[in-house]
């Protein structure tokens, strides 16, 4: 039986939830917004963890459970407790709900995809760059400062550079700009990831298990996710081949990391130097998907079908 917890409605979990349909998978949808007709018992010992989930009036075994596909939101901004009081019983119930789902699936022996541990290298992003480079990536040049002056001097190094969050919160990245300079000095309260700027293409990787899928993406834009606003156009995306060596590269970077199913970002030079920014451990891949028709939710599904 397959646990699939998130909001239904959202591409990626919807997508899934159709391949398992397809494979005759029993389902169980822990839906966020419902959290008010679910609760949850967990006790562990020494010996074992077992439990119960209850969800809209069915009771079920955590023993039962045998893969579990997590796309979470942060249940503060769940429409149904935006405007509730910190204290609310409400919030309480549904902060500890996912608490102990959390603490469950962290331990369970099913199929978990992905766990919290193996995600957290994606919330700070210079330690999941030495991370990466572990695994014969190469990474661009990096600069993480508030000193303006700093910035300055790298950019006059490498005349080409772009600047994004630190943090695992989804930031776009941009490419740094004369105009820039004059709200450089802002850093100084926020400190500031920088990059030399890499010539070549886009490819973004989503490995599931030891399969590999590959999307090359051709744009102008500095962050293709939003292509169209930067450059005034959509990206192209194309379904692409990576070498033996690099395919089995990327396997060994996701599950060096511990992740069952994970995007990975790269750009390929012309001269073949490959770089890597950055291991999505929650890839919205259906963007992809829908591009190239590529069965990535299928072989999700066969992952957590046991395949």
């Amino acid at each position: 039986m397959i646990l699939l917890c998130g909001i239904p409605s959202e591409p990626p979990l919807a997508l899934v939830r159709e391949a398992l349909q397809e494979r005759g998978a029993r389902l169980v949808s822990f839906n966020q917004r419902q959290f008010s007709a679910m609760s949850m018992d967990l006790e562990i010992s020494a010996a074992q963890i077992q439990g119960r989930l209850r969800v809209n009036g069915d009771s079920y075994e955590l023993a039962e459970f045998t893969g579990v596909f997590n796309r979470l939101m942060d249940y503060r901004f769940l429409p149904e407790l935006i405007e509730q009081p910190e204290t609310s019983p409400a919030r309480r119930h549904c902060r500890n709900l996912l608490d102990t789902l959390t603490r469950w699936s962290e331990l369970a022996e099913a199929r978990v995809v992905n766990r919290i541990a193996p995600m957290t290298s994606n919330f700070s992003k210079p330690f999941q760059a030495q991370l990466i480079r572990q695994y014969g990536f190469e990474v661009p040049e990096t600069l993480i400062t508030n000193d303006p002056e700093l910035v300055r001097n790298f950019r006059a190094r490498h005349q080409k550079i772009i600047y994004k969050s630190i943090s695992g919160v989804r930031s776009i990245v941009q490419t740094f700009r004369d105009e820039d300079m004059e709200r450089l000095e802002n850093i100084r309260w926020c400190p500031t990831q920088f990059q030399a700027f890499v010539e070549g293409t886009n490819v973004r990787v989503h490995t599931v298990g030891q399969k590999v899928f590959a999307t090359a993406i051709s744009t102008d834009a500095t962050d293709y996710r939003y292509a169209q606003r930067q450059s005034g156009d959509h990206a192209e995306l194309r379904e692409v081949e990576l070498s033996d060596e690099l395919a089995e590269m990327c396997v060994n970077l996701s599950q060096g990391l511990g992740l069952a199913f994970a995007g990975i970002d790269l750009k390929i030079t012309p001269e073949h130097h490959v770089y890597c920014f950055e291991v999505n451990p929650s890839p919205a891949f259906s963007y992809y998907q829908g591009n190239t028709g590529q069965p990535i939710a299928q072989a999700v599904a066969a992952y957590l079908d046991g395949g």
